[in-house]
């Protein structure tokens, strides 16, 4: 028993281990601001057709919970 007990420990420490590596490593870009870039990187290798010119999104209005969390 002890030996499927320690290779069950050793497989869920590797489990974890695995998924806590997952994550994001740097803020994540609006579509807006990625249009916005893809348009900058556009003009500076003048290529043409240009994309088309970004709107501005709308301002979010808070949700009533997002204080809790």
């Amino acid at each position: 028993m002890t030996g499927s007990r320690l290779l069950t420990t050793l497989v869920l420490l590797a489990a974890i281990g695995a998924v806590s590596a997952c994550g994001r490593k740097s803020g994540l870009d609006t579509p807006y601001e990625a249009a916005v870039q893809a348009r900058k990187d556009a003009q500076k290798a003048n290529e043409q057709p240009l994309p088309p010119e970004p709107k501005k999104p709308v301002a979010d209005k808070p949700f009533l919970l997002d204080k809790l969390l």
